[in-house]
């Protein structure tokens, strides 16, 4: 399985980027070392005009739609703000609809928030826009963590939650499942 992940946080130091590298190692414990991790960060702001047969390709639009076109599957991990989805995610989102490049690939929708909610606002919006744009979400695959940081070794960076850990492995299993 060809996994693409696409963080919502830009920040180095993000939970969600902790979550992403959590799974990556998980994945390959697992024996699905194929892994990418999409950059959004270069994104220009969307505009329809800058897309489409007469417009120049932008690179960092290019390689996002190549990222998730060579995906088996996806895995959306974001952080919850204003009670909604990243702007810099829902960026990203907005360069790849007309393109096709999502087409009925398995999709999973992670949230991690500090907050005891879980982020389930902006899991919600991400679950709404992403079924509709790929019709292939994976119900099994979606969760929200909550209460993030103690769950995180910060000097290794990784999640260490034991039960954390397993939610993450059921959304890998799901995502595999869903790929045969």
């Amino acid at each position: 399985m060809n996994l693409l992940a696409i963080s919502g946080s830009l920040r180095r130091q993000s939970s969600n980027n902790v979550v992403i590298e959590t799974v990556r190692d998980l994945a390959a414990a697992a024996g699905h070392p194929t892994f990418e991790l999409a950059d959004i960060g270069a994104l220009p702001h969307f505009n329809q005009d800058l897309d489409g047969e007469d417009a120049d390709p932008i690179a960092p639009v290019e390689a996002l739609r190549a990222a998730v076109r060579r995906a088996d599957a996806l895995l959306f991990v974001s952080p919850e703000y204003a009670h909604g989805v990243p702007g810099v995610l829902r960026n990203a989102i907005e360069w790849l609809v007309s393109s096709g490049a999502l087409g009925d690939k398995p999709t999973a929708v992670i949230t991690a928030s500090p907050h005891p909610g879980g982020g389930s606002y902006a899991q919600a919006q991400l679950r709404e826009t992403l079924s509709m744009l790929t019709g292939a979400l994976v119900e099994e695959a979606c969760r929200e963590i909550d209460a993030i940081g103690p769950k995180i070794d910060r000097a290794r960076k990784r999640i260490t939650d034991e039960r954390t850990l397993e939610t993450l492995r059921t959304t890998l299993t799901g995502l595999r499942a869903a790929t045969r």
